[in-house]
């Protein structure tokens, strides 16, 4: 009898109909999807810190231990990557004209993703503002240093309320407003003399692009330390994507065992020590990850199947590759 009914059904009929049931639920889950956190508050407690770069340790704190632990959900870095069918969902919707002006008319939503460069978040705004060419570029690279061009990292992951008409400049100013509230207003005095809010960011940002949850974030914190406290370079392929990536082939291109020989500064695998710059625009949480990272034993990591395999020294780290793929250096 169900196959009848649909047999019957004109075509036209059945595909508006799965389209708007498609649309119905976009929408119903539009706001578990986007990353939109609370407004920051005026008073935030400054960051913790439990990393020490100069005697080169890493202290357990069961506070921070804690606190963390009941963080421990999807990482909006995963729940939000290219390619994936929520990115598909969250931001076809989020940036459909039908959806906006449905929502608020008079208000354009610009989410800001965690681990976004500096390259999608022009995109993201220009979209939604409708900017021309020449204002988008003069939002990355303007001459006008009031407000100040932002640099890369330090374009706050939000979901952004504008008035349709709203410029380039505007927008950097809110941008600046809210990484000056949430991040910059937690940063203390004695925490830029430990680990420059620089290093922070640049450490953060590779965590952002490289960890599935924020117990991963952790961990994988505590492998770049490990590194970086006895010179190993870091060999992260964030960087790599972060060099070869472009507007054609994707800001965050699959990478491929040749990409380890790029010539490029960011290329970690060639250099050592953190990349020139952050290679995204790190949450909240990688950044308290980058300065509370996990005291581990681990030096080597890697994903198969949503699952994180870390290991202490290469050997085991080959070990476990050929054990879950037949292969591996």
């Amino acid at each position: 009898m169900f196959q009848r009914f649909w047999k019957k059904l004109p075509g036209h009929v059945f595909y508006s109909g799965i389209s708007s049931i498609v649309a119905v639920i976009a929408i119903g889950t539009l706001a578990v999807l986007t990353f939109s956190p609370k407004p920051p508050t005026d008073n935030p407690p400054p960051f913790t810190i439990t990393v020490d770069p100069a005697a080169k340790t890493i202290k357990v704190d069961e506070k921070i231990e804690e606190a963390f632990r009941s963080k421990n959900t999807l990482s909006a870095s995963v729940a939000t990557a290219a390619g994936t069918v929520f990115d598909w969902i969250a931001l076809s919707v989020n940036s459909s004209p039908w959806y906006v002006n449905l929502a608020n008319p008079p208000i354009r939503y610009v989410t800001i993703f965690p681990g976004y460069r500096k390259e999608q978040v022009a995109n993201a705004f220009a979209t939604q503002l409708s900017w021309s060419a020449a204002e988008k570029t003069a939002f990355l690279s303007s001459t006008v240093e009031d407000p100040p061009t932002i640099p890369e990292g330090r374009f706050q992951p939000a979901t952004y309320e504008l008035a349709p008409e709203t410029d380039s400049l505007q927008v950097r100013s809110a941008i600046a407003d809210r990484f000056q509230k949430e991040i910059v207003a937690r940063y203390t005095p004695e925490l830029e003399e430990t680990v420059p809010l620089e290093t922070a960011l640049r450490i953060a940002s590779i965590i952002e692009r490289e960890a599935g949850s924020v117990s991963e974030m952790r961990t994988i914190s505590g492998i770049i330390w490990n590194r970086l406290f006895i010179g190993m370079k870091l060999q992260m392929d964030a960087t790599l994507q972060y060099a070869k990536g472009t507007q054609k082939n994707g800001w965050w291109p699959k990478v491929v065992p040749k990409d380890k020989y790029l010539k490029s500064t960011y290329n970690t695998y060639q250099y050592e020590g953190l990349p020139p710059t952050p290679i995204a625009s790190p949450s909240v949480n990688a950044v308290e990850a980058a300065l509370n990272p996990e005291k581990t034993d681990c030096y080597y990591y890697f994903h198969h199947r949503r699952s994180f395999y870390c290991s202490t020294t290469y050997d085991e780290h080959v070990a476990t590759l050929i054990k879950k793929f037949g292969s591996g250096k």
